[in-house]
């Protein structure tokens, strides 16, 4: 998993192989966030930093892109996500504004850049091994998906089982830790993202079938003798 320091603006990062690249590269806005927006999610966030209001504001303005990565207290991850605007829902006086970003493309940082308020980097974007996932991969995510819903009481809804971006779609609508969320994004397999994700369902499922027994047991337990 590489990372890089936010000072850094060297080539540290030696670029990817070209197997991995598919557009030339270019130099993008970076917005770290302590999470992970994946291809096709749909996250809201509340900007109040002027330096990304004026990041934001560019990419209203221009209808571009900016590029979401992941931090944490271990630094900033060099792969990430593109993000485009899809909706303001709420501008303010002082500049501020609640949007709604979609997860797009996916892209790596090949070195960091000088001269904006905000992070800029060239980066080079990321593509799969082009390998297609296996039909017992796809069942198995789907099933896992649909036991979920079905735990949680919720409408699975229509699943596209041939979405090339089938692991994202299904991870995205569904609360999962951000380093597990940024594992499947810095996977370049579709099979091996799939496989992920039906072990990460599952997981929560447990999870949450057991939180639910245990709730259950605990008011058994505080109810009144007659």
């Amino acid at each position: 998993m590489r990372r890089f320091a936010a000072g850094r603006t060297d080539n540290a990062w030696a670029p990817m192989a070209t197997s991995t690249l598919r557009w030339f590269m270019e130099e993008l806005g970076l917005f770290p966030l302590g999470i992970v927006l994946l291809p096709t999610e749909r996250v809201p966030l509340h900007i109040f930093e002027p330096r990304y209001q004026e990041l934001v504001g560019e990419c209203l303005d221009g209808e571009r892109e900016f590029g979401l990565v992941f931090a944490d207290e271990d630094g900033v991850r060099a792969l990430g996500t593109r993000a485009r605007v899809d909706e303001v829902l709420e501008r303010f006086d002082d500049g501020r504004m609640n949007i709604v970003v979609e997860g797009g493309e996916r892209f790596a940082v090949e070195r960091l850049t000088q001269g904006r308020s905000f992070m800029t980097a060239v980066v080079s974007a990321v593509e799969d091994d082009g390998a297609a996932a296996g039909e017992e991969a796809v069942a198995r995510a789907t099933a896992a998906f649909r036991a979920l819903a079905a735990a949680a009481e919720a409408e699975a809804g229509e699943i596209d089982e041939e979405s090339a971006q089938l692991s994202f779609r299904l991870a995205a609508q569904v609360e999962l830790a951000a380093e597990m969320k940024q594992e499947l994004l810095e996977l370049r397999s579709e099979q091996r993202r799939l496989e992920l994700v039906a072990e990460l369902l599952d997981g929560v499922r447990a999870v949450l079938i057991a939180t639910r027994q245990l709730g259950e047991h605990a008011k058994k337990n505080g109810s009144r003798l007659t």
